[in-house]
């Protein structure tokens, strides 16, 4: 396996995080948590993991072609 994550690897990633996007699970949850609201801290480490993804991705998943220095006319 040359270092490279399996596409489907990334695709169930990606899925999972999409669908852990909205949580309805905390939409009536009233807790604070360093004061701010549970939903805002979960969007937080949200965005954390979207980061994480979008690293793999690029890292995994980035056409090689499009790094070559050559210019093609």
């Amino acid at each position: 396996m040359n270092g490279r994550l399996p596409p489907w690897l990334l695709a169930v990633l990606l899925v999972l995080l999409y669908a852990l996007h909205n949580d309805i699970w905390l939409w009536s949850d009233a807790r604070i948590v360093a004061g701010l609201p549970i939903g805002m801290v979960y969007h937080i480490v949200y965005c954390f993991a979207a980061t994480g993804m979008m690293a793999l991705l690029v890292k995994h998943a980035w056409p090689s072609h499009v790094d070559d220095d050559e210019e093609s006319d």
